[in-house]
């Protein structure tokens, strides 16, 4: 039955049950759920309460005895040390149950919890599966992030284990991951904890620490695992918000819900087949590279790639169309940040020229606002669609989207489309009252949130409720502001800290931002709002430009600002427009828009954990006057 979105989507609300039923059927459980949804301790709800399954047997050993033993599961391709390394659906199930072992071997049992500090190589992934084989509840951090942070998530998570490497690879550099592990243990004052460690040839390990064990050694006498079932609202894992401000989050997924949603996505979200090579351009730390380079594509019977590289720099910017041509990538999924970076180095897309890309059926693009130009471009160069869509660490999976498996809808530039199934996305006024179609407001989701989102943060469901649930009974916060339109598309136009209040006239970043981003010349911006003693706030402007732009800088600074004032309005009018080598950032690549405003209003400011080099905000400073 040919379905379209709007039955689909209607399906999914007037009997989430039913819908979400059926969507788990697709998956194997060893034993059948006792309710769909359980809504007795409301706002707290649940999803196929009472019933069990493994994650790791639903991306691995399912596939192996359903003919896809031979076929690629994981491709790992790492310009940085030059290495690729392909391993079959069998491969990698006899490698995660034997290190599956080694973790039981050490103590490691269901409802432990295991710290990740890892790089982009194999072992990660085989780390994260391994736990899901023995239920055991894995926590991501970052490879690399600071001693002070890294302690913050061990004091949080408690665990048995700590599993790193030596270093990390950015670029040509060696990032020690060591050091930074044995100061957080320190700080959380359990030097002693048991931790297994890669040994990497660009740094060897020479004096191992008294808990530790090296991985060859881990894995030299231990035995195969078998999955252990869970159930489905057992954690799968803990994965600590990268918010820009503010303490930690620990959003807990929980194991059912998060497989049946995932595995749906892949088909109606993304468009994909099982064999489809399906690559995530993320980092395992952050929640794109939990759901879509680890557990999405293995869970649905797709290849995944682990890329161990950046899209400019290793070594040109080349460096994806290079890995699409290489492996048949079918589906690339990344941050719009990307898509700049290499706009800016090869504005005309001549490497592109030197590539097969046949292959590629749809970029994705998400994880911050994608400005309309970037979107175009995108669009021009590889001629494909392109789909920016939209979801946040704790939903895990998309939120809005173009449901491209479903039905291929028009793009609007600088709309994400339409809620998603599952997902009944309101936009409210501050009283929490709906606002007309075409108005921007609060965009909240109806209570309950489908399978695969965040139930409560660990350890702390008082915190959950005070900071998704608390502001109108019976809705989630997403935290953003925009605007549904009268075709029932969403903008969602700016964090809801990042709309600048001038003289009473609220006004989104995201808006003042595309207007800027429109010039030719731009490579990538921000806005923030500063404050002013007359109108309150005024925005404020940073442009990159592209690389090799020779421009009269007064004058292009005159000619955004004529932008703005035409496409916005004369009350958007920013106060000055700096021209910066580069934006601060976190490491995920979201722009720092409230560190900046601090920098700008000459407040306190906090340095962000997140942070990509810390030395920008130095720049930042420094253009605007400001003294340390």
């Amino acid at each position: 039955m040919n379905m379209n979105y709007q039955t689909v989507y209607r399906r999914s609300l007037e009997s989430p049950e039913e819908f979400w039923a059926d969507c788990a059927k697709d998956l194997d459980w060893t034993k059948p759920w006792e309710k769909v949804l359980d809504d007795s301790n409301a706002p707290y709800y649940e999803w196929f309460s009472g019933g069990e399954l493994n994650t790791c047997y639903n991306a691995l050993d399912r596939h192996c005895s359903s003919g896809r033993s031979s076929q690629a599961a994981l491709i790992y391709d790492s310009p940085v040390t030059g290495q690729v390394r392909t391993y079959s659906y069998e491969e990698l199930r006899d490698e995660v149950a034997v290190f599956a072992g080694a973790l039981q071997n050490r103590g490691v049992e269901k409802g432990d919890r295991v710290i990740v500090y890892m790089p982009m190589i194999p072992e990660a992934v085989i780390a994260m599966l391994a736990c899901a084989r023995i239920g055991a509840i894995h926590s991501v951090v970052f490879g690399g992030f600071a001693a002070k942070e890294l302690a913050a998530r061990v004091v949080d998570a408690s665990p048995k284990l700590v599993i790193s490497a030596s270093c990390g690879v950015e670029g040509t550099k060696i990032i020690p991951y060591l050091p930074l592990l044995d100061e957080a243990l320190q700080i959380a004052a359990v030097e002693h904890l048991p931790r297994i460690l890669v040994s990497r040839p660009q740094l060897p390990i020479e004096n191992l620490h008294p808990s530790a064990t090296l991985w060859e050694d881990a894995v030299a006498d231990a035995q195969a695992a078998d999955c252990v079932p869970v159930g489905a609202t057992d954690p799968l894992y803990i994965l600590y918000t990268s918010g820009t401000t503010g303490e930690p989050k620990g959003v807990i997924r929980p194991n059912g819900g998060h497989a049946v949603a995932l595995n749906w996505t892949m088909k109606n979200i993304y468009n994909v087949q099982p064999g489809d090579v399906y690559w995530a351009a993320s980092d395992i730390g952050w929640v794109v590279g939990h759901s879509y380079i680890v557990y999405a594509p293995l869970i649905y019977g797709c290849t995944t790639i682990l890329f161990e590289g950046k899209p400019v720099g290793t070594p040109d910017a080349g460096a994806f169309w290079r890995v699409i041509s290489k492996h048949k990538v079918a589906c690339l999924f990344t941050a719009p940040t990307a898509f700049r970076a290499i706009r800016r180095e090869d504005p005309s897309g001549e490497l592109l020229s030197q590539y097969d890309i046949s292959s590629l059926k749809a970029l994705y693009l998400a994880g911050e606002r994608c400005d309309p130009d970037t979107l175009h471009w995108a669009e021009e160069q590889l001629e494909v669609p392109v789909i920016d869509h939209w979801w946040q660490t704790e939903s895990g999976w998309p939120m809005a989207a173009n449901p491209m498996g479903i039905e291929q809808m028009t793009v609007k530039a600088g709309s994400p489309t339409v809620a998603v199934p599952g997902y009944d996305i309101r936009v409210l006024d501050d009283e929490g009252e709906e606002v007309p179609r075409g108005q921007s407001g609060n965009i909240m989701v109806k209570l309950p949130l489908p399978p695969g989102n965040l139930p409560s943060l660990w350890g702390n469901q008082q915190r959950f409720y005070d900071a998704y649930l608390s502001r109108f009974e019976g809705y989630y916060l997403t935290g953003d502001a925009g605007v549904m339109d009268e075709q029932g598309y969403l903008w969602v136009m700016s964090r809801i800290d990042d709309v600048i209040n001038v003289a009473g006239h609220r006004l989104s970043t995201g808006a003042l931002e595309e207007a800027l981003a429109s010039n030719s010349d731009v490579a990538e911006c921000a806005v923030i709002g500063v404050e002013d003693k007359l109108k309150g706030e005024m925005p404020l402007g940073f442009v990159v430009l592209n690389s090799g732009a020779e421009v009269d800088r007064e004058a292009l600074k005159k000619n955004l600002i004529a932008t703005v004032r035409s496409q916005v309005g004369p009350i958007a009018t920013p106060r000055d427009i700096h021209i910066v080598p580069r934006l601060p950032k976190t490491r995920s690549g979201k722009i720092l828009r409230g560190t900046m405003r601090k920098i700008a209003d000459q407040q306190e400011y906090k340095m962000p954990a997140t942070i990509e080099d810390p030395a920008v905000l130095d720049e930042i400073s420094s253009v605007l006057g400001v003294d340390d």
